[in-house]
């Protein structure tokens, strides 16, 4: 009896750790959606000439996710157009350093 019940405990934890991938993909879903929302609503501003909504949205985006090249590049390119060409240049060089840590992942077959 001891050897059954030890084994369903076993089975129970087993399906408790399965299950926490899953949450985390949900999880990473779901930033990952916010972070999309924000730079369309950056993209709609952008548009629209109003480039300093734009740049918050942008930078909104790269604080929920903050590893999202397309964030940075939408700040850079928003804040290029407000004048703030050492900001911009920042962010062009982390939303280009992303994406090449992306490429190098996806090329390591991660």
């Amino acid at each position: 009896m001891l050897v059954v019940a030890s084994g369903l405990l076993l089975a129970g934890c087993a399906r408790n750790r399965a299950g926490e991938p899953a949450a985390a993909r949900q999880a990473e879903a779901g930033v990952q959606a916010r972070a999309q929302v924000l730079i369309e609503e950056g993209n709609a501003f952008y548009r629209v000439k109003d480039y300093t909504n734009a740049a918050k949205r942008y930078g909104a985006a790269a604080v929920v996710k903050p590893d999202d090249p397309a964030a940075y590049f939408g700040l850079g390119m928003a804040l290029t157009r407000l004048g703030r060409y050492d900001d911009a240049r920042t962010a062009y060089a982390r939303a280009h350093e992303l994406a090449q840590r992306a490429r190098d992942s996806a090329a390591a077959g991660r």
